[in-house]
């Protein structure tokens, strides 16, 4: 699909501006032309006769020389045919133009002095030489014909120039937008594939041991997938929908630890009806599950969720054992989340990220 196709009331409006311009032009005549003038129809033929080149110039440069020309990078091209064209409709109206009769001077009359009331005779004055030797046409018309093609070209081109470039910006809004929409969608599917491993796992400790406790966690892991696999598709969710996959999640993962991992969900009874970015959270709760427990230490992950002033306030907090994770992979990781943070926020969200020997801290906030 074309760029104008994309945007046809731009270029319908493009035209519509172009076509009342002239119409305005060749109205004009008829609104400042004397009534009281005699052969008014006559004159008034005569002015739009001498317009019609113009008008025919216009039309050419308008649908031929901008798009084919200028628009195409011949800029020099462009100039030199414009300038061509301009000499050539030149010449046409001249053409066109009804010959003046030539207004033969008479030459001036000998007055003969008048005798005053003195009875004394004065010489006539003489005539200003400048006024004998200049008429009222000092510019030739050709050049009033000339600067106003000039002036007509000009004027359209650059009214094309605006226009393109409005559609040119509209691309490139729609360009960006697509090109947020497969970012995100890259990046949930690289959430999906790492979520799905490791909550498989867990399952498949829990089958061990635990036979009632193992589907309970098919069936919380049902709701995440249904989560993942259709909540996770539109732009922005409830939030009380993300927090309830928060809360599956963690419930899931507890069945897998003793209780010398202190896990924690603090998560606000009252959450505003808005909408958030579906799996926001994700990666971070991942990764605390993934760094931060230690079978061989006490470990901890505490989790809060908060909303307060029209913000959403998220923390996480887990011990850090780097020794015990230096070997495995991170998932989609910190630098993702970050990038996708970026892609949806901008400059209005906060990160926070605190790294140290005893625990490892990421607190961000959103605007609702």
């Amino acid at each position: 699909m074309s760029k104008t196709e994309r945007h046809p009331s731009l270029l319908i409006t493009e035209h519509l501006i172009f076509a009342t311009i002239w119409l305005f032009i060749f109205a004009a005549p008829v609104i400042f032309i004397d009534s009281n003038e005699t052969a008014l129809l006559p004159k008034l033929f005569g002015t739009w006769f001498r317009l019609l080149p113009f008008l025919c110039l216009s039309l050419i440069n308008h649908f031929l020389l901008v798009p084919l020309l200028l628009f195409n990078r011949k800029r020099w091209l462009y100039f030199f045919v414009g300038l061509l064209c301009t000499f050539a409709f030149v010449i046409l109206t001249n053409y066109m133009a009804p010959q003046r009769p030539e207004n033969k001077r008479r030459p001036p009359e000998m007055h003969q002095p008048r005798p005053d009331q003195a009875g004394e005779r004065r010489m006539p004055p003489r005539p200003h030489p400048q006024v004998r030797e200049k008429g009222p046409d000092a510019i030739p018309p050709q050049v009033n014909s000339f600067i106003l093609a000039f002036l007509i070209l000009g004027f359209d081109s650059g009214l094309r120039t605006v226009f393109r470039w409005t559609r040119l910006e509209k691309e490139r809004e729609i360009l960006e937008k697509e090109k947020v929409k497969s970012e995100l969608a890259f990046l949930r599917n690289q959430v999906s594939p790492h979520f799905f491993m490791n909550t498989l796992n867990n399952i498949h400790s829990l089958i061990d041991f635990d036979t009632d406790e193992a589907k309970d966690s098919i069936i919380r892991l049902s709701k995440l997938m249904r989560h993942l696999l259709y909540d996770s598709n539109a732009e922005r969710i409830p939030i009380n929908k993300e927090m309830e996959f928060i809360r599956n999640y963690v419930d899931l993962m507890k069945l897998r630890f003793s209780d010398k991992v202190d896990i924690q969900l603090n998560i606000s009874e009252q959450m505003p009806d808005a909408l958030l970015p579906p799996l926001l959270f994700t990666s971070y709760v991942e990764n605390a599950f993934k760094h931060g427990i230690s079978y061989q230490h006490d470990s901890f992950i505490y989790i809060n969720i908060h909303c307060i002033n029209n913000e959403l306030e998220f923390s996480i907090r887990n011990s850090n054992h780097p020794s015990n994770k230096v070997n495995e992979p991170s998932g989609i990781g910190t630098e993702n989340s970050r990038k996708r943070l970026d892609i949806l926020y901008g400059n209005e969200y906060k990160l926070l990220e605190e790294n140290t020997d005893e625990h490892y801290l990421i607190k961000l906030t959103l605007p609702l």
